[in-house]
């Protein structure tokens, strides 16, 4: 053993290798990080932007008269949803004609046919009896139905979405191009003038074919404990700093080389497959707080089945189809799962999702192999398939390997320093970013928020775990990733399981004022298991 260890260090070519490939990861972990600072700045300054501007928009009573205003039919899908009636009240409170917003709640009737213990009612009675409390112009404004038999939640959207629907909704007389299809989960709570921003933005400027909000998981901030807290910060950093900035960026590039290509057609056309190969990234849906026009919808055979997850499979299929998402700069509150068994459950369905979006990539290229096609379908497969389940391991292992080797190459003074200051400024930047500045930049978008929300550290301990604990979040998305490829690997499948908000831990469901005594009689409760152990 001795000799295989002399022979295991002594190979000299292996360990070059292998310090040049921690210098390379580690390397690419800070530019990422410095890339996700970058893309919350200018996130949170496209917001702080728009709320500016709300004053100007138009009114209601202009949009009123405008024949040009969109017509909204907003469906909200619902299973097993106990609050919904506070998504509802949020859409119906919009300010937006009420003529032109129409709030379709999809239930399924499996549901009412064997109802959740543990509710009072099923979905569709409870959207009933709150429809029975609405006055008679709101009535008019929702509409439920309930897909037969089985199916998922994209499987109730295109039921929602069905011709004989439509045209009961909008008196078979509106264009498709003039009608927008929003989505919105039954956690939901919209800002009220997220309709009439869209509104402002299709008379002004003719509008895009579809649009995603910003999302953010604090609607449950307050009965979500320590963990739970930064859980909620981390998931909602996700949305700003890669989802919208993505949509932002994207734009951006595509504008650019539209002027090129406008000045030296020519030289566009050359460098336009290099262009989508190396700068053209994905577009993310978040399957609620977004918006289609139906018309596009419609050339898209509705919205996608076959996978997991309907929202991401549909950005890729916009995406292939030439349609560019426009960022919303308008706020929306969704919760977080309450338990960090929800949290692996949620993240194992995004997994799932992100594995059966291969086929459909794959399909893609194969129709047209495009560059852009190509990269898509490599990006797809190297930064979330494959990196997904193995980063968390990754990127420590190799940045202790890279501190490592920097003192066996220490005769080479360029890279003894760069082996160093690679892994530091990554591990630096992980706690900057991830632990300090997206605390900051979150609580800087509080005062927009559609519902009073307070995410600031009050005590030492939330501000000490809230910056080092700053990775939990994405270890339990690695937990989810790999529930998924355990599963598949002895069974052949994995079944997503939509995220429970019936059932909640008991510390949950306390009120407000006894928060604080739930929480200290878990802290002793679990100081006393440690002293026992």
């Amino acid at each position: 053993m001795d000799a295989f260890w002399a022979w295991f260090w002594g190979t000299g070519w292996f360990w070059f290798a292998m310090f040049w490939v921690a210098l390379a990861v580690n390397g690419r972990a800070a530019f990422k990080l410095l890339l996700d600072w970058k893309g919350m700045l200018t996130t949170c300054r496209f917001v702080e932007d728009a709320y500016a501007r709300l004053p100007a928009l138009p009114d209601e009573a202009r949009l009123e008269r405008e024949p040009a205003a969109p017509v909204f039919v907003h469906v909200v899908p619902a299973w097993e949803e106990p609050e919904i009636a506070t998504t509802l009240q949020a859409l119906l409170h919009s300010r937006y004609p009420h003529g032109k917003l129409h709030v379709v709640v999809a239930t399924r009737e499996a549901e009412e046919r064997a109802p959740h213990p543990a509710m009072a009612a099923p979905t569709a009675e409870l959207v009933r009896r709150f429809r029975e409390t609405l006055p008679p112009w709101q009535q008019k404004m929702l509409t439920l139905v309930a897909l037969p038999g089985e199916g998922r939640k994209a499987d109730q959207l295109n039921w929602a979405l069905r011709p004989e629907v439509l045209r009961g909704l909008l008196d078979g007389q509106h264009d498709p191009a003039r009608v927008f299809v929003g989505v919105s989960d039954a956690d939901s709570i919209p800002d009220p003038n997220t309709h009439r921003w869209i509104a402002a933005d299709v008379l002004e400027t003719g509008g895009s074919l579809a649009y995603q909000g910003v999302t953010l998981s604090l609607a449950n901030f307050d009965r979500l404990d320590v963990r739970g807290r930064v859980c909620a910060i981390q998931q909602s950093s996700i949305f700003i700093r890669v989802s919208i900035a993505r949509l932002i960026n994207e734009r951006r590039r595509v504008a650019w080389f539209a002027r090129l290509s406008a000045r030296a057609p020519g030289a566009a056309r050359l460098v336009r497959p290099l262009f989508d190969f190396c700068f053209r990234r994905s577009q993310i849906c978040l399957g609620h707080h977004e918006f289609v026009r139906l018309d596009a919808l419609r050339a898209l055979g509705l919205f996608p089945t076959a996978g997991a997850t309907e929202d991401s499979a549909l950005g890729l299929a916009l995406g292939a189809h030439g349609i560019l998402i426009a960022a919303l700069p308008l706020l929306e509150l969704v919760d977080l799962p309450e338990t960090t068994e929800k949290m692996v459950r949620q993240n194992a369905r995004w997994y799932k999702g992100v594995l059966d979006d291969v086929a459909f990539l794959w399909s893609a290229w194969r129709a047209r192999p495009s560059a852009f096609n190509l990269a898509q379908l490599g990006r797809h497969v190297g930064n979330k398939v494959i990196e997904w389940p193995i980063a968390a391991v990754v990127y420590p292992v190799l940045g202790f390997l890279g501190w490592h080797l920097a003192y066996r190459f220490s005769a080479h003074p360029l890279w003894f320093v760069l082996g160093v200051a690679f892994p530091s400024v990554s591990l630096g930047l992980t706690i900057w970013v991830g632990g300090i500045v997206t605390q900051d930049l979150i609580e800087s978008l509080t005062p927009h928020l559609p519902r009073r929300v307070s995410v600031a550290r009050t005590t030492l301990r939330q501000k000490f775990w809230g910056t080092f604990r700053c990775q939990t979040y994405w270890l339990l998305a690695t937990r989810g990733a790999w529930r998924v490829l355990w599963a598949l690997a002895r069974t052949g499948r994995f079944e997503p399981a939509k995220t429970d908000r019936v059932a909640r831990p008991a510390w949950a469901r306390a009120p407000p004022g006894r928060l604080r005594s739930v929480a200290l009689t878990r802290r002793r409760r679990d100081s006393t298991i440690v002293k026992h152990a």
